[in-house]
């Protein structure tokens, strides 16, 4: 009976040897990095951190014509970085509030494919140039008022010429955040925004409007930052153009 006993226990031991393979994969080491320059300031492209800023498609064609997809996002001010990457040759197209790089017809035919196909081994630094969809500017500084609110003016105009991609303005947001400059439709404080939607988002572009917070509680600092979007979703979402964030003092 021992001996049966000692047998499964050797037999157990001997399988779990030999089914424990050490993984000899190198992990990866490269990188990938650069920035999304606007084309109509010539400067990072404003964007928020996360899904619903910018993010890169990329796909890995060293062993297979049809990989799997894998993303990262972008810094909230157009710069990236992936320091984990495989060396190998990739496809890569960027996804934002800007004209597609891939553009397909009704029929889902490519018509046009500007997406960027490189060979990435130890650091590789790229930028990819953008039109987007429409430009958020400050006119002049925020100004925090004697009634503990801020005024702020901000002028919204097309980013391209392309009118397949001109669609009403749907939405206008001040966004308001104490906590953190990093401030966006994925950061901020609903209590103290500002909200335009529907015609009087579409309304605004062109114009340089005015818009006002509610009180805000005294004495802290605010992060103010103005964001706008047309009906066109990028890969399944709906993203807002911004100008760059502001620090502003409420007494």
């Amino acid at each position: 009976m021992k001996k049966i006993i000692y047998s499964i226990v050797y037999a157990l031991c001997l399988f779990c040897f030999t089914s424990c393979e050490y993984d000899n994969y190198e992990a990866p080491a490269e990188t990938f990095k650069g920035t999304v320059i606007d084309n109509t300031t010539g400067k990072g492209f404003q964007t928020e951190v996360g899904d619903g800023g910018v993010r890169f498609k990329m796909l890995e064609l060293s062993w297979s014509n049809n990989p799997t997809p894998w993303y990262f996002t972008c810094k909230q001010d157009g710069q990236f970085q992936d320091t984990k990457v495989f060396e190998g040759n990739y496809n890569i197209t960027p996804l934002g509030a800007f004209v597609p790089f891939v553009q397909t017809d009704n029929t889902g035919k490519i018509t046009k494919d500007e997406s960027l196909t490189i060979d990435i081994k130890e650091t590789v630094t790229h930028e990819f140039k953008v039109d987007p969809f429409l430009t958020v500017s400050w006119v002049g500084e925020p100004v925090a008022n004697s009634n503990s609110t801020i005024s702020t003016q901000i002028k919204i105009e097309r980013g391209t010429t392309d009118p397949n991609f001109q669609q009403n303005c749907i939405d206008v947001y001040l966004y308001v955040n104490y906590s953190s400059p990093y401030v966006g439709n994925n950061n901020y404080d609903s209590r103290y925004s500002v909200h335009l939607s529907g015609a009087d988002a579409n309304n605004a572009v062109g114009k340089t409007i005015t818009l006002t917070t509610p009180v805000l509680p005294g004495s802290r600092i605010y992060y103010v930052r103005a964001g706008a979007r047309i009906d066109y979703s990028v890969d399944g979402s709906r993203r807002y153009n911004y100008n760059e964030p502001k620090q502003v003092k409420v007494s």
